[in-house]
């Protein structure tokens, strides 16, 4: 093999390994996102490292130039070895040769982790299960883009496969834009795209040509990426994120109260929007939790009943000597992926629901199915209230024997500071109402605090009872804390208690249907509160959170002759409802409407919004104008030192620019002649540039004339302001704020040609 043989296949080895590299960074950018859905863990090491290990495999293949199929068998071969080792050893011979076991255990990892996925709130905890379909993913994915970019050569269809990819978190927990991960990533992708065109082998002789404006297009694209994610991303409409759990970020409902675990609300959005024609906007639950094994509280496994058996929701718990209020509720489900339907309590009726078999749950009156969603629906829930006397609920007794023994088990090891304080606080009391209410009072007093940042200060998350400790201690926390603090102390002094997990009451709209007002309910507004059971009326709620809702309060029967379920009062002293209420949820439903109207005139004055979204435009408009002035600028700097290519270039752009073809046929000396003769341009500074691209193409000095360098770029400069006098105004105007040359390269089959004009 002669030398120059030798250089070239070293360059061809060395563009191999620079793309190689190219590749890995760019996977590296698409995977950082992942750390939002997913805790970091050992996974974020294994996938870079089955990634580089796969990529590696076949390079070294096609090093012995190995089929492209050969190849891409190898470094198959390679991930199957990597996650049967990683991940399924035990299942294996001799820790890496897959068996039988190892592909019906496969599925089960999946489905574990899609489970984990459907009902989890993110950040997720990187358990086995979904670091292996994290890690699997990486290197399912490395293959492709490697079989994409290296052996089909088409990189820029593997990078919007990346981009995509990258995407995948950003919908699954929406949160603001990450500037500096978009900006990564459009380097990694622009990397390469450079390193896939240097692997390619070109003639020498075209070099000059081939890399002159390179970097300033791939700076121009760069600067298009960064100007969007900075200035117009924020301006523009986010995309919609799915309700997370209120608790934490996620596609819907988590219902497993994990209370140790630093849980957050996702990025606002809203879920549902509710109209009733009851006196007050009720809470809407999904699930009840009545079992705590010390770590966790468990949402109720009950049997549903179909919603067409009479049966479905039983009977409302409370003595026939209760007065009852019956009122209707309409849910329109605007972007809640749920398994539970949130409905007011107690439901004993519901209709609309569809796309799945849905059931109701007698024990406490919620919906779900096993197999649709709540995306989409909407639907109609007849609700009764039991509204009792003061009197009566004082006199009731918290105990039933028709509770479950699950509403009344402690933990063994329950840190003895929740009994203690439970009896210290209802120490005055002498009915089991007027203990729940002073639990309520206290904490809803000025000593504690409703706070989402405190919980992760100061070891504050531990697990399960502990962390319930570690909250009366602080006496920060979130309603979480605050309901399962509730709950256990109520246990302590035995009685029946449970946590219901649902939404607040939304905010008011403009809108109205039928007379009633639309109320929107938020992501943020999903919400975890406590009850007890009193014998003879039910379930109560009550709301210790501090800082959110009214607290549960009862009429006396001096205030009861005369008033009907329709006309109750709605101020928190006098109103009879037992169901705890949101803010806004104790003034009136026409107040509250009118206060919105008079939001939403307010909010139509804010001139910033459009102001923004204009200045994106702007900008968006000016961007090829300036890409194309730095294009130029650049293309100058390069002619000045020395590259003849450059500053022809510029000409045959500029010519593009201006509607004149730029056939790949004509030779330069032709294409220079038919500018002097047909568009006016100066003859002399036109020879000097043409006499600089020819000196370059042919002569024994190579590429780069600095003795001319100057010479040629101001002639050049020359010709463009010529070509660009030569045209009409309109296609002058058009030249500068739509540079055809962005999209059209010189000698393409579109620069032979000129453009369309308009008639």
């Amino acid at each position: 093999m002669s030398s120059a043989e030798t250089a070239r296949e070293e360059r061809a080895r060395g563009g191999e390994r620079l793309l190689t590299f190219a590749i890995l960074a760019a996977l590296l950018a698409a995977l950082l996102p992942v750390v939002r859905v997913v805790e970091p863990g050992w996974w974020l090491v294994a996938a870079p490292a089955l990634s580089a290990m796969v990529l590696a495999a076949g390079y070294a293949a096609r090093l012995y130039r190995l089929p492209a199929v050969a190849v891409t068998l190898i470094e198959v071969a390679v991930w199957v070895v990597f996650m049967t080792l990683v991940f399924l050893r035990d299942t294996a011979l001799l820790w890496v040769i897959p068996t039988l076991d190892t592909f019906r255990a496969v599925p089960l990892l999946v489905e574990a982790a899609m489970e984990e996925i459907t009902i989890g709130a993110a950040p997720l905890e990187p358990t086995l299960s979904l670091a292996f379909v994290v890690v699997g993913s990486m290197g399912l994915l490395t293959i492709i883009v490697d079989h994409v970019v290296v052996t089909a050569r088409m990189p820029l269809l593997a990078s919007v496969g990346i981009v995509a990819v990258s995407l995948i978190p950003a919908i699954a927990a929406p949160s603001e834009v990450d500037v500096i991960g978009f900006v990564f990533l459009a380097v990694t992708i622009l990397f390469l795209l450079r390193s896939e065109t240097r692997s390619r082998e070109k003639p020498m002789e075209r070099e000059a040509e081939r890399t002159a404006g390179v970097p300033a297009t791939a700076l121009g694209i760069g600067a298009i990426a960064i100007v969007v994610a900075v200035v117009a991303t924020p301006v523009l409409p986010q995309p919609g994120a799915r309700a997370g759990s209120g608790l934490g970020p996620g596609p819907g409902i988590d219902a497993t109260l994990q209370l140790g675990d630093d849980l957050r609300r996702p990025r606002e959005t809203e879920v549902l929007r509710v109209r009733t024609d009851a006196p007050s906007v009720p809470y809407l639950r999904a699930t009840t939790l009545s079992r705590f094994d010390g770590g966790l509280w468990e949402p109720d496994r009950s049997q549903t009943v179909s919603l067409q058996s009479e049966r479905a929701f039983g009977v409302v718990d409370s003595d026939d000597d209760i007065r009852i209020g019956e009122y209707t509720a309409k849910v329109d489900v605007v972007n809640l992926d749920s398994r539970w339907a949130p409905v007011p309590y107690p439901a004993v009726g519901i209709t609309g629901l569809g796309g799945g078999v849905w059931g109701a749950v007698p024990y406490n009156h919620t919906v779900a199915t096993s197999g649709g969603s709540t995306q989409g629906q909407s639907y109609e829930v007849v609700y009764n209230v039991p509204r009792p006397s003061l009197e009566r609920v004082r006199a009731a007794v918290s105990v039933g024997s028709q509770v479950r023994d699950e509403t009344t088990q402690l933990p063994e090891d329950i840190p003895p500071i929740i009994g203690e304080l439970a009896v210290q606080v209802t120490a005055d009391a002498t009915t089991d109402y007027d203990r729940l209410t002073a639990l309520q009072r206290w904490f809803r007093g000025t000593d504690f605090r409703y706070s989402l940042e405190a919980p992760v200060e100061d070891d504050f998350d531990g697990s399960g009872a502990e962390a319930v400790a570690r909250f009366l201690d602080v006496r920060e926390g979130y309603c979480i804390h605050f309901a399962s603090a509730f709950a256990l102390m109520a246990r302590t002094l035995h009685m029946p208690s449970r946590i219901v997990v649902g939404y607040l009451p939304g905010t008011p709209t403009t809108d109205t249907v039928d007379g009633q007002p639309v109320f929107s309910v938020s992501s943020s507004q999903l919400h975890a509160w406590p009850e007890v059971f009193f014998d003879g009326i039910g379930w109560i709620p009550f709301e210790p959170t501090s800082g959110l809702g009214v607290p549960t309060t009862f009429s006396s029967e001096l205030t009861l002759p005369g008033q009907t379920a329709e006309n109750d009062s709605t101020t928190p002293q006098s109103n009879p409802t037992p169901t705890p209420r949101g803010d806004q949820a104790q003034i009136d439903l026409e107040e509250q409407r009118q206060s919105a109207s008079d939001g939403s005139a307010r909010d139509a004055l804010d001139p910033l919004p459009i102001l923004g979204v204009v200045a994106a435009v702007l900008v968006l408009l000016a961007l090829p104008f300036l890409i194309r002035e730095l294009r130029r600028r650049q293309q100058d700097a390069a002619a000045r030192s020395g590259d003849a290519a450059a500053a022809w270039q510029s000409v045959q752009e500029a010519a593009i620019d201006a509607g004149i073809p730029v056939p790949a046929s004509e030779t330069p000396r032709a294409f220079a002649g038919r500018l002097v003769a047909e568009h006016g341009v100066a003859a002399s500074e036109m020879n000097t540039v043409l006499l600089a691209i020819e000196r370059a193409s042919y002569s024994r000095a190579g590429a780069r004339s600095y003795w001319m360098g100057d010479a040629a770029a101001d002639a050049a400069a020359s010709v463009r302001v010529s070509l660009l006098a030569s045209v009409p105004p309109s296609r002058r105007i058009l030249a500068l704020i739509a540079p055809r040359s962005l999209v059209i390269r010189p000698g393409s089959v579109y620069a032979g040609t000129a453009p369309v004009r308009a008639r």
